[in-house]
């Protein structure tokens, strides 16, 4: 009689919940701890990627990998959880039926074999995808949720069609990258509508790619400054020799470099100067339209984590904290992504302002393009836009343990 009424009680639960809404997947390419592996996965393996953690409310029904290389498992997660692999995008969200058939879309371009732009930035096939999307969409006269993973393109005149086209046709989009909303040790935000003198933000990696993470962290924290977002003026990049000349100078709060400096849980032979440990440093300047100033510094060789400081501008009071993320699977920072793209996907609200990430998009392009023509300064009054966040970061539950990379 227990079990019966236990097995009862289950089919009833069952029936009560709501049906996964179906999203399709747009890749770049699908191998183990890409970031198609990292998020879409989550809607295969649960949240912490072992079937052990909590189902998503999204169902993933289609993928597109542009790219297969040898060490592709799109192929094998399809066969063992019934999902449809198509040969090209209009089929993926149709399909196969000739109308728009999903209830959401994940494009996530990132990793696979591109070529790199002129100033360094790697040229995944945003806008390609994107306007195949638009063709479906258009095609059948309605449009769905879409999160765009990390930037929107790798250059302002693409990033800019794609937030214009999805304004143009309400399409709920989200996109930016994984870490401002991950863990800060310690606790700490710009207090709301207060006053900023300056940000410092250091980081790490490949300047492309972990570059733009360090710009989504800088920009989460001057979002909240008082008047919201407002603009940046002009940037400049500086490189080698001129970082050192500009630290010299106090180009850059020294404070402020030394707060988010202590921030590192792991500093890199901390006992040995910093120009002998970082072999190739880079600096970005970054000047707002209301006076706030920022600098985000590449230090490989003494830096391995996002890490920032901030000085309020009435008390000159200085804050800083780290943007921990989890580096080993099941990166559970990628869970909080994806807990607000489901958020987004079910409601058609974004959970935070997709003009955070035309900015950061924006801002890395003119920051590379400074490097590649010789450190000048560049205006940018293609980035005077402002915009007001309703996202405010909380802190987020522990992570699950997690098993280095090295070890997978």
């Amino acid at each position: 009689m227990g079990l019966l009424l236990l097995l009862l009680a289950t089919q009833t639960a069952k029936a009560a919940a709501p049906p996964r809404k179906h999203v399709a997947g747009i890749t770049t390419v699908y191998r183990h701890n890409s970031h198609a592996d990292v998020i879409l996965s989550r809607l295969l393996l649960t949240d912490t990627l072992d079937g052990k953690g909590k189902d998503s409310p999204l169902k993933l029904v289609s993928l597109y990998t542009d790219q297969r290389p040898a060490n592709d498992i799109s192929r094998l997660l399809a066969a063992s959880h019934r999902f449809q692999i198509y040969s090209n995008i209009a089929d993926t969200l149709t399909l196969g039926t000739g109308r728009l058939a999903v209830d959401g879309l994940f494009l996530i371009a990132e990793h696979g074999d591109y070529p790199r732009s002129p100033t360094g930035n790697t040229q995944y096939p945003k806008r390609r995808f994107w306007d195949e999307i638009i063709q479906v969409f258009r095609a059948s006269g309605r449009v769905v949720p879409v999160f765009l993973d990390k930037h929107l393109a790798d250059n302002w005149t693409d990033a800019k069609h794609i937030y214009d086209t999805a304004r143009e046709m309400n399409i709920p989009l989200m996109a930016g990258s994984s870490v401002p909303g991950s863990w800060r040790h310690p606790v700490a935000d710009i207090e709301r509508d207060t006053a900023v003198e300056e940000i410092v933000v250091l980081t790490f990696g490949s300047t492309d790619h972990y570059g733009f993470h360090a710009l989504e962290c800088l920009q989460a924290l001057a979002e909240q400054r008082q008047g919201g977002e407002t603009g940046v003026r002009a940037v400049k990049c500086l490189t080698g020799d001129e970082v050192w000349t500009a630290q010299r100078e106090k180009r850059f709060d020294p404070e402020l470099f030394a707060a988010a400096l202590s921030r590192q849980s792991r500093p890199l032979n901390a006992h040995r100067p910093l120009a002998a440990l970082v072999k190739a440093p880079i600096l970005w300047h970054l000047e707002y339209w209301d006076g706030l100033r920022a600098t985000v510094l590449e230090l490989n060789g003494a830096v391995a984590e996002w890490t920032g400081a901030w000085r309020y501008r009435q008390d000159r009071r200085i804050a800083s904290t780290q943007f921990w993320t989890q580096e080993a699977r099941p990166a559970a920072h990628f869970t909080l992504l994806l807990n607000g793209i489901e958020k987004m996907m079910l409601t058609g609200q974004p959970s935070w302002p997709v003009e955070r990430t035309l900015m950061t998009s924006g801002l890395l392009d003119v920051l590379l393009q400074s490097c590649a023509e010789g450190q000048i300064r560049k205006e940018s009054p293609h980035l005077h836009f402002r915009y007001q966040p309703a996202w405010r970061w909380q802190p987020p539950p522990p992570p699950p343990p997690g098993r280095p990379w090295s070890e997978q």
